[in-house]
């Protein structure tokens, strides 16, 4: 197997690099966290143009025809620059969820409008500190949705959720909901990073659109497929503090000379590049799996997703004592990947759901005959 990335992927990364250099600065990033306005409508309205946010889809659906390994380098520039835009709910989740699972006339009323910018879908699969398939309360009678999800991230400047909730039958299924419609209340909560706002969605008797091709197990791949895009993210956060903390540690003088000249400073800087190139392996056995469709998706996600949250706390925790003092300051960077990585975490589980996911399946495995 070759993990390696092409020359047309690697002209991808460049290009989208210095287009989000432009738009989604830290500067910008600082901005929107003191002004609590969230959501970069200006950045995705780019992201549109250049046709980023139609990468995985068909040019029928008003795409470019790329794929999943594609998708994985969009996550990783967006984890680099800590953009605040809504790439997990909508691109690595509603996305997929509609053109594996919907119909063809929702696959064309949708993915037009998600890549020209103009449809926004949250996804609304957590309620009660659980994620569905496992946690499930919401219900769907006669085409009518009742039910609270929370948090709900994007959700008061989504269009429309996808909501996982139980149908007459007690399966656990996909269901589009428009936002508009009657019945639908938000109130709005304060995320551990203003940047990626949330909310509670509460449906009472909402109109509701089954996605016919869902299940659990559908649900179940969707979040597979998630942690893998969202491990990229990750990385490209945790690689973007090595690099700034790496920079900070040659600047900054004690007794007579730089940190980063310490022998101690040293190796918590090789234990943070140990960390990211130990989950970006695990990341990329994650977006073969995804790619190819490959059986082992799940154990691969579930070791991407345990690999990159465990890089994440390390790298950012690191990068904020290493930063000394100012390391815990407003005004200082440190703690705009803190925030985005707790919140990361919270948005698709903590560990001890993927480590479950991982244990299940690995006793589920079939066994190689001795």
């Amino acid at each position: 197997m070759n993990f390696g990335f092409s020359e047309e992927q690697d002209t991808i990364r460049e290009t989208l690099a210095r287009m989000l250099g432009d738009h989604a600065s830290l500067e910008v990033a600082h901005a929107r966290l003191d002004s609590g306005e969230g959501f970069d409508t200006a950045t995705w309205s780019a992201l549109a143009e250049g046709g980023w946010l139609g990468l995985a889809m068909s040019e029928a659906e008003g795409g470019s025809g790329m794929g999943a390994v594609e998708l994985a380098i969009l996550a990783e520039e967006i984890g680099r620059c800590l953009a605040a835009v809504p790439c997990l709910p909508v691109l690595y989740m509603a996305v997929p969820a509609i053109q594996s699972a919907g119909t063809d006339d929702q696959r064309k009323s949708l993915l037009p409008g998600i890549a020209e910018g103009r449809t926004i879908i949250a996804t609304a699969l957590a309620e009660g500190g659980g994620l569905a398939p496992d946690t499930v309360s919401a219900k769907v009678v006669q085409d009518r949705l009742s039910g609270k999800k929370s948090p709900v991230t994007f959700g008061t400047e989504a269009t429309h959720a996808l909501v996982a909730a139980t149908d007459e039958e007690g399966t656990p299924r996909l269901y589009l909901a428009d936002l508009s419609a009657p019945g639908v209340t938000k109130r709005a909560l304060d995320p551990i990073d203003r940047t990626r706002p949330a909310a509670e969605i509460v449906f009472d008797n909402t109109p509701a659109e089954l996605l016919p091709g869902s299940d659990a197990a559908t649900i179940q791949r969707l979040l597979d497929g998630a942690a893998v895009l969202a491990a990229f993210e990750q990385i490209g956060l945790a690689d973007r503090v090595l690099a700034l903390t790496t920079a900070y540690a040659g600047e900054r003088h004690a007794f007579g000379r730089p940190i980063g000249g310490f022998q101690a400073v040293k190796h918590r800087l090789a234990d943070m590049f140990a960390k990211i190139e130990l989950a970006r392996s695990n990341a990329f056995f994650g977006a073969w799996a995804l790619a190819s469709g490959d059986s082992r998706l799940p154990e691969a996600a579930a070791v991407a997703r345990l690999a990159a949250l465990d890089a994440v706390q390390f790298t950012t925790e690191e990068s904020i004592q290493l930063h000394g003092g100012i390391g815990f300051t407003w005004a200082a960077d440190p703690h705009l990947f803190l925030r985005r990585g707790w919140q990361l975490k919270a948005e698709l589980g903590p560990a001890a759901i993927w480590r479950e996911r991982l244990l299940g399946t690995l006793a589920n495995a079939p066994r190689a005959a001795s």
